[in-house]
């Protein structure tokens, strides 16, 4: 099995995902399992079929949560320097002067919209390697964009 490359925060939001569905998510769902048991014929019991497939749903998350959890690296970005890789902060101007700055985190961490970039996206395989003053050129679904690195820091 591949290992999952995780920040130290990615790692302590899976955990605190999988405590929450053990903890609190589970017992809800069984207790509302129950609930629906009680009103009888569950052939044509809506509230039931609905609560066991969320029961499904949860028990599902559950499994890939622990899986994550057992093949996950993690890796300290403040023990790294360097050129791009795993955990860098990265800021990037692109051909419009538009800013932009990334962390390059693992695939169960990624958020673009808060960014963390995706290592196995388009763009941060283009950043590997690089460093501050470089160019990339990325290949996108919109067509082609070119980026300038600004800076490199690991937080």
């Amino acid at each position: 099995m591949d290992k999952i490359p995780m920040t130290p925060g990615g790692y302590k939001a899976v955990n605190e995902e999988l405590k929450h569905l053990k903890s609190v998510e589970r017992p809800a769902i069984i207790q509302a399992i129950a609930e629906a048991r009680a009103h009888g014929d569950l052939s044509e019991n809506a509230e039931y079929h609905s609560a066991k497939e969320k029961q499904s749903f949860i028990e599902g998350r559950i499994k890939e949560l622990e899986g994550v959890i057992g093949r996950a690296n993690v890796i300290d970005p403040k023990s790294l320097s360097g050129a791009i890789k795993f955990g860098a902060t990265v800021v990037l101007v692109d051909e419009d002067d538009v800013e932009k700055t990334f962390q390059i985190v693992g695939e169960f961490e990624a958020n673009i919209e808060k960014g963390l970039l995706n290592i196995n996206s388009p763009l941060a395989r283009a950043l590997i390697g690089k460093d501050e003053g470089d160019s990339v050129e990325v290949k996108t679904p919109g067509g082609d964009k070119d980026y300038e690195i600004v800076s490199v820091a690991y937080v």
